[in-house]
């Protein structure tokens, strides 16, 4: 549920209108938006860490010589 989407504003909570007055806050918006970008990017990190890991690992199995 993306903060600029229209399902944002159309939902079962955004019907409370304590939840709604906090909902509509653009700095609620924005602190949902950047918890969601530094999630995608830890999650991106964790994921070239893990392919990255593999691949050395593999590399390192390798006889030499």
């Amino acid at each position: 549920m993306a903060p600029w989407s229209g399902f944002w504003e159309r939902n079962f909570f955004a019907q409370v209108p304590l939840v709604a007055a906090w909902l509509s806050n653009a700095f609620v918006r924005g602190a949902v938006s950047g918890v969601g970008v530094i999630t995608a990017s830890a999650g991106l990190a964790e994921l070239a860490g893990a392919f990255g890991l593999r691949r050395r690992a593999a590399s390192s199995d390798e006889p030499t010589g």
